[in-house]
């Protein structure tokens, strides 16, 4: 074999580095002028340039280039990253870094360069959460544990501290579940006149913990005049999957969803930041992830993504009919990232809450960082995670408010954490359900 042979095998059998396939005028969007630092959660924390804005994306554009080794060091700096795109909202230049650090950890996931520890990722993270019927069944020796107190004995002996490490966050993280409700039918008629056809994201985590929240919201639409459609074959958003270097199973997972909802809907309307930026983004990813995609499937996933809204931005254009039923209490309302930030929804639930007669909705500190839950953040990166929910729930305490509002199951689930081990007994509610309760004329008492 002759020298020009021998290098172009050599060539060939190289790996391509991560980060290759991401179009390289995303990096060079970056002019490194550092406004973004101050407003990224894990550099206010560390301090570090490695895990800002500006720091991973020249890690990652150093390792696409092959100046730099992917190491397990690299990984972790990434990995430590919560994707929660205050950044993009920050950067003047436009950068759009979660189209750097989301298709770059897909990469870095084939590669097999990850600080995640596999039986947890695969099992649970990957395995559990985005199965609704095995989480729903997973939940039940909770809920009777929970109804005959059980749990408050195991945690008085702190027995679950025998548990293993990531198992035992788990249950740290367990809220008080409320009341199985049923299935939402397929169909739900508006009230007065039909204003508007809607189809309602139901999800995985969101289902299987906070139903109670997806029958709010479909009562606040029929109340709008909505006519509420509850496709039964729709899956997980396939987020938990992508954010975890899972592309092929989100992939799936986003192509069951477009087939399930009709094309006929005026929105597919979502109650959960985190589903809904993912669902808004499915032709991009569905692009990153399959390059060979037909101009067709394209089309397919753009007019699906154009569909989605959150409740609180679809009300906020609908126009909301005005709740009568007066709730007096002060609301410090929690900006989800993936809300404020991903699809820059801000003031709209803000609104709503004030449209609700005797609601005053209190400003909190730092409302751009994020509350450190960002999908299963909080039990693949505790220790950060603890560290920003604290920081977020002594910002909100300081307003001493009656009620918590968030629209975001994963920040629910988060700040619930941080107000029981501050033996706090604050109610942190979807503003859907504060809605419904004015709507049908009851008190915060009422939230069962």
């Amino acid at each position: 074999m002759g020298d020009r042979e021998q290098q172009a095998a050599a060539a060939s059998s190289t790996p391509t580095p991560p980060g290759s396939s991401i179009p390289y005028e995303r990096f060079l969007d970056c002019v490194h002028c550092g406004l973004c630092t101050t407003a990224c959660p894990t550099y206010v924390e560390t301090g570090d340039e490695n895990d800002g804005p500006r720091g991973r994306i020249y890690l990652m554009r150093a390792v696409a280039d092959g100046r730099l080794e992917l190491t397990s060091k690299v990984a972790g700096h990434l990995d430590l990253c919560l994707d929660c795109r205050s950044c993009e909202t920050a950067c003047p230049s436009g950068v759009q870094y979660g189209r750097l650090i989301e298709p770059f950890r897909v990469e870095m996931h084939r590669a097999d360069v990850t600080t995640s520890p596999d039986w947890f990722l695969k099992w649970i993270v990957l395995g559990l959460f985005p199965r609704r019927g095995r989480l729903q069944v997973a939940l039940w020796p909770a809920r009777i544990a929970q109804r005959l107190r059980i749990d408050r004995l195991v945690s008085r002996l702190q027995l679950h501290r025998l548990l293993p490490g990531r198992l035992r966050r788990m249950y740290e993280q367990l809220p008080q579940l409320r009341r199985q409700t049923a299935a939402l039918p397929e169909f739900l008629p508006a009230k007065g006149q039909r204003r508007a056809r809607v189809g309602l994201f139901t999800g995985c985590v969101a289902d299987a913990m906070f139903r109670h929240v997806h029958w709010a919201t479909a009562r606040v639409l029929q109340e709008n005049g909505c006519e509420v459609v509850i496709p039964p074959a729709q899956q997980c958003c396939g987020a938990i999957h992508y954010h975890n270097g899972a592309a092929e199973p989100a992939a799936a997972l986003m192509q069951q969803n477009v087939d399930a909802f009709p094309r006929d809907l005026d929105a597919i309307v979502v109650n959960v930041a985190g589903c809904g930026s993912m669902l808004k983004d499915y032709s991009h990813i569905a692009a990153e992830i399959d390059e060979a995609m037909s101009a067709e499937q394209n089309a397919e996933l753009s007019a699906f993504r154009q569909q989605v809204r959150d409740v609180n931005e679809f009300l906020g254009a609908l126009g909301l009919t005005p709740p009568a039923g007066r709730l007096t209490c002060r609301v410090a309302y929690q900006d989800a990232c993936h809300l404020q930030h991903a699809q820059r929804i801000h003031q709209q639930p803000r609104d709503l809450l004030e449209a609700i007669p005797g609601v005053t909705v209190v400003p909190i500190e730092e409302p751009e960082l994020c509350c450190g839950a960002a999908g299963s953040y909080n039990l693949t990166q505790p220790e950060m995670a603890d560290r920003l929910g604290q920081r977020k729930i002594s910002h909100i305490l300081q307003t001493q408010p009656d009620v918590i509002a968030t629209a975001n199951a994963g920040c629910s689930l988060q700040l619930q954490s941080q107000l029981r081990q501050q033996d706090r007994t604050i109610p942190v509610v979807h503003p859907m359900e504060l809605l419904l309760l004015s709507y049908q004329q009851k008190q915060l008492q009422d939230l069962k």
